[in-house]
């Protein structure tokens, strides 16, 4: 397959936006050749197309086109333990995770592609507890780093700054005063920008990633740093 990528076509957008109206097994297994045709092909490309450029940011995070055991994502839903129970995503999505990590709860670059939201950057999404409590660790151990990544020209010129979901109290044994505490608050840290369909659908949109992962390498960094492994 060609590294090029010009842009996801019309069709990738039109399987989610009738997906989303017809979000059954019937419907899906009637289409199932369109969503390997218009969906997963494309992310196959974008996927390759990016693997040259995220190895000049950092070699340590990886790029894979397969379609099965790479860094897209499946688009059926785990309704195990949810009352929504649509069988599958309405959303494409991959994962660019750190050569250590073998699940999402690994550092990495994302993107997500829907027809009405459209994000990517870089960070970490719930990681468990002991790998956590290293990250908060980080941020009271070196307080101007952390502070300094935040309000990096590059970083604030392309992410509003870190997010994530967070506690509703200071977790136990850190200081409630800590002018840092909202960020140790969190139980997930990462930075996103936000598309659009009209980039999506551009040459523009690999050159738009690449420039929004090396902005997000302060806070991937310091990300690894925290979990003492490699950027």
């Amino acid at each position: 397959m060609s590294a090029e990528f010009s842009g996801f076509g019309r069709d990738f957008f039109a399987f989610f936006r009738e997906l989303r109206a017809n979000n059954d097994r019937a419907w899906f297994e009637a289409n199932k050749q369109r969503f390997r045709e218009n969906v997963q092909v494309p992310m196959s490309a974008f996927i390759e197309a990016m693997a040259p450029r995220l190895a000049k940011i950092t070699k340590n995070f990886t790029a894979d086109p397969r379609v099965t055991g790479g860094s897209m994502f499946r688009v059926y839903r785990d309704v195990r333990f949810s009352k929504d129970k649509r069988p599958y995503k309405e959303h494409a999505a991959c994962h660019f995770r750190h050569r250590f990590g073998r699940d999402a709860h690994a550092p990495g670059f994302y993107m997500h592609f829907a027809p009405d939201e459209i994000f990517f950057g870089g960070g970490l999404w719930l990681p468990p507890f002991e790998a956590l409590a290293k990250i908060r660790g980080a941020i009271v151990a070196r307080p101007t780093a952390w502070k300094k990544m935040l309000t990096g020209r590059n970083f604030v010129a392309h992410f509003e700054g870190v997010a994530g979901d967070a506690l509703s109290r200071p977790p136990r044994g850190f200081d409630p005063a800590h002018p840092l505490i909202e960020d140790i608050k969190r139980k997930s840290f990462f930075a996103m920008r936000e598309g659009n369909v009209k980039l999506a659908q551009s040459p523009n949109l690999i050159e738009e990633v690449t420039e929004t992962f090396h902005a997000a390498s302060p806070l991937m960094r310091f990300l690894c740093n925290a979990l003492d492994v490699p950027y």
